[in-house]
């Protein structure tokens, strides 16, 4: 499975980008998927969250409120919306997919809950 994440760019303070994730090779319909982000000098840190079934839903406490996941598996694609964005947003943005086994309901928040990786897509967030 390869992982494309796109849509990162320069945007300022207040403003908004989209984030997508794709795959090649194998559809991501079956599979809960997470976004991630690596700061410059910090540790990867989880975004958000969506299931299988895109029934269930989890944020980080620093974007709850600006940011939506959602998943589109006509496309397969999923997506973050991200909207109010702020200097401390800028970063590397990291989709993944949990391909071992999970009910259609859960949601993952640690990297190691997760087996594939996209390259990553930078957002950097001016003031």
């Amino acid at each position: 499975v390869q992982l494309q994440a796109s849509g990162g760019g320069l945007v300022q303070a207040g403003g908004s980008l989209r984030l997508s994730c794709a795959a090649s090779g194998r559809t991501l319909n079956f599979w809960p998927v997470g976004w991630f982000r690596q700061a410059p000098g910090k540790e990867r840190e989880f975004v958000a969250t969506v299931s299988r079934n895109g029934g269930s839903i989890y944020y980080a406490d620093s974007v709850k409120g600006r940011f939506t996941i959602s998943r589109d598996n006509a496309w397969n694609t999923v997506y973050l919306q991200m909207n109010v964005l702020k200097p401390e947003d800028t970063a590397v943005y990291y989709c993944a997919v949990r391909s071992t086994y999970s009910s259609v309901s859960s949601y993952y928040t640690q990297e190691d809950d997760y087996n594939y990786w996209g390259q990553g897509t930078l957002v950097t967030v001016s003031s």
